[in-house]
């Protein structure tokens, strides 16, 4: 059995049914907030460095070959290539957990889609985000 890491989800990924339309199932998932970086959804969800902002999410496990396809699909079929990067999120009982995150180098600005924002601040509002944050995504609503 292939070995799984712990992955901070913070955009679409969010939404377990989103991840089940590339079979990747999480083998635990839970809510977390990665400090030190702002959410930007333009046309994607993206991290951005902010020594001030947090960006929720959720931490998973998954295997390698997991994400590798997941983010296949982010590049094939979104249009966008992410890139993985160490990071340390921070649970809802306060623990720390390194973690491997996916950020997007470069993604030429353009407004977001009403149902792809819907497609995050669903989840984000069913897995009890705060409501401030829950208001920033949909902010990007168009």
């Amino acid at each position: 059995m292939e070995p799984r890491v712990w992955v901070f989800f913070y955009g679409s990924y969010i939404n377990v049914a989103v991840l089940k339309e590339v079979d990747l199932v999480p083998g635990a998932l839970e809510v977390a907030r990665l400090p030190g970086f702002d959410i930007r959804i333009a046309p994607r969800a993206n991290l951005v460095r902010s020594a001030r902002d947090c960006v929720y999410g959720i931490l998973a496990t998954a295997t390698h070959a997991e994400l590798s396809r997941l983010y296949a699909h982010a590049k094939d079929i979104l249009g966008e290539t992410y890139l993985p990067e160490a990071i340390l999120a921070e649970t809802d009982n306060g623990a720390l957990r390194p973690a491997m995150t996916y950020i997007c180098p470069e993604m030429a600005p353009r407004p977001a889609e009403k149902a792809y924002v819907e497609r995050i601040s669903g989840p984000a509002r069913r897995l009890g985000f705060p409501a401030w944050y829950v208001e920033r995504i949909e902010g990007f609503l168009p």
